[in-house]
């Protein structure tokens, strides 16, 4: 394992302890709203100090985003790190398991390494750029499927952005005639990372942040997927509007989805 994939995967085994230790008595847990349908728990800032003070020990000049502290600029820009402390915080605080720690480290522009870790589950998704994906040690590869029949997709709602929410039902619909089921859990990182795993067929959702996919964007490629934007460009790390899957299941998601695209979600 690359050394700086080590100290990832160590930064979030050591949130993933304050996330069960919390988890276990969630009553005792303080919750604040900061923003429309978004939420920040007590839970989501120790897990983040957890990993950033993890992380500066071995690496202290590293530059580092993260969801709740924002961005720390180091003396070493070209190495920053992306964080979400708690990905599925809205599942965390209502106690459905499903919610994971998500930590990527881009170099020079380009994701190198990545780690979403559920602790719940005690699985752990990493990746190196060129050097395959890993869940708890073992190779990972996406599904195999052709086309949309039979597949399961991915998705999230756009609940902090309601005005998408006609297109986004248009989308849906075309999709869901043409797959097997659909999915909506809570969490980006994992859903990400499941398509890595062949759990799901494909994933789709619009305005992500870095945080939500940075991780499980390394780790979906190098288990097999391609990720792009809803045009089939690469603007989806600008957009935050993505889609992941293999090849030809990534093809036929798209050929659904143009039809419904706006000018606004275009111009994202």
């Amino acid at each position: 394992m690359h050394p700086m994939l080590n100290i990832a995967v160590r930064a979030a085994r050591n949130a993933g302890k304050v996330i069960s230790r919390a988890y276990e008595n969630l009553d005792g847990v303080d919750t604040q709203t900061k923003g429309l349908n978004d939420y920040v728990s007590e839970v989501d800032l120790l897990a983040e100090k957890a990993i950033i003070e993890t992380i500066l020990k071995s690496f202290p000049d590293h530059s580092i985003v993260a969801e709740e502290s924002g961005l720390t600029q180091g003396k070493d820009a070209d190495h920053q790190w992306i964080i979400d402390p708690l990905d599925g915080t809205t599942n965390f605080i209502k106690g459905i398991p499903h919610f994971c720690v998500s930590i990527a480290l881009q170099i020079k522009g380009k994701i190198e390494h990545g780690v979403v870790y559920d602790p719940i589950r005690n699985e752990l998704f990493s990746a190196s750029r060129g050097k395959g994906a890993q869940l708890n040690g073992y190779r990972l590869r996406t599904t195999k499927a052709k086309d949309l029949q039979g597949t399961i997709l991915a998705t999230g709602f756009p609940f902090k952005a309601k005005h998408y929410t006609e297109t986004y039902l248009n989308m849906f619909g075309a999709l869901f005639q043409e797959c097997g089921d659909m999915r909506r859990s809570g969490s980006a990182a994992l859903d990400l990372a499941y398509v890595a795993a062949g759990r799901h067929d494909g994933f789709w959702e619009l305005g992500l942040k870095p945080w939500d996919f940075a991780a499980g964007d390394v780790i979906a490629r190098e288990a097999g997927a391609i990720i792009s934007d809803f045009n089939g460009g690469l603007n989806y790390e600008r957009s935050g509007n993505l889609i992941c899957a293999n090849p030809k299941v990534l093809k036929a998601m798209l050929s659904n989805i143009r039809p419904h695209l706006t000018e606004s979600i275009i111009k994202a």
